[in-house]
């Protein structure tokens, strides 16, 4: 139910799975095993002012001095930059070439955990947002900001973007676990309260019209976690499956939605209320149309692997 906790996850697992998946040996001894232990914790910084669903159409840029980088620009929707030693990041380093995708790399930038952002160099402010209250997202502005050479991911210039994409499948199925979990409390919340809550002389789980409600409820998490588990069985057996991860995300996003709006419905007057959680489901869910690619995204992938054949 906490989505924040699952995030904590989130944010190591895509970091650690670009290390495995790209990184030098070196940088697999250096990373890996503070990433799996907890002890080195990650954010992402994919995301710019003007560069959304548009990965690749990134402007912070990473010029090579020495053995270093200077890394200047904007990042925002860091989710726990304020929190993380390492900050893993798209960045433009070859900016003549003709593609835009071969233009990006990514960079593992080092930082020291809390508040401070170390500016002018680096700068970060949190992101009011409306749910997912556990875990701040930071606009962060880089000012020069150094990061060692040997920190670029894989050790050579222009496949960031490639790399970034090998990622997209786990976030998504990620994502749609986490979808399910919330939608799981709030229909849990919401069968309590309709056993509790009398109108009328008897319980309202008793009325259909809340009876039906329950069961279409319990009845879409279900197929959202069906469609996760099987999504995962066929990424953990190293197929493709970038088709079934983006059903299984948009499905699982658009399904959390209506099921803790369900869940507020049930909850009536009390469901707008902050006393009672299922006004808490209801604005966490939102952001999974939203994040690790918006349903529209997804519908497009989903769209062009049918049309493959």
């Amino acid at each position: 139910a906490w989505l924040s906790v699952g995030s904590v996850m989130t944010r190591m697992i895509i970091t650690a799975s670009l290390v495995q998946a790209n990184g030098t040996e070196e940088q697999k001894k250096k990373f890996l095993p503070g990433l799996c232990t907890g002890e080195l914790l990650a954010a992402a910084a994919f995301t710019e002012p003007d560069a959304g669903s548009d990965s690749a159409g990134i402007k912070c840029r990473a010029v090579r001095k020495g053995d270093k980088y200077l890394i200047s620009g904007e990042k925002t929707w860091c989710t726990w930059a304020n929190k993380a030693h390492l900050l893993c990041t798209t960045v433009v380093t070859n900016p003549e070439a003709q593609r835009k995708h071969d233009r990006i790399s990514i960079l593992l930038i080092p930082k020291t955990p809390g508040d401070e952002f170390h500016p002018p160099q680096l700068a970060g402010s949190p992101i009011p947002s409306i749910g997912y209250k556990g875990m701040n997202s930071y606009a962060l502005q880089f000012d020069g900001y150094e990061a060692p050479a040997e920190n670029l991911l894989g050790g050579v210039q222009g496949k960031g973007f490639r790399q970034l994409m090998s990622t997209y499948e786990i976030a998504r199925i990620q994502t749609a676990a986490r979808a399910v979990g919330v939608a799981q409390a709030a229909f849990e919340a919401a069968l309590r309260y309709s056993q509790e809550r009398t109108q009328f002389g008897k319980p309202i789980s008793e009325f259909q019209v809340i009876g039906h409600k329950l069961a279409h409820m319990a009845t879409q998490v279900e197929a959202g976690r069906q469609l996760t588990y099987h999504a995962a069985r066929m990424k953990d057996t190293g197929k493709r499956c970038d088709l079934e991860a983006g059903m299984a995300k948009a499905f699982c996003a658009e399904m959390a939605e209506h099921v803790s709006s369900e869940a507020m419905q049930i909850f009536g007057g009390y469901g707008y209320s902050r006393e009672f959680p299922a006004q808490r489901f209801w604005r966490d869910a939102r952001v999974f149309r939203i994040f690790e690619g918006t349903s529209e995204i997804q519908y497009e992938v989903i769209a062009k692997r049918l049309l493959e054949g």
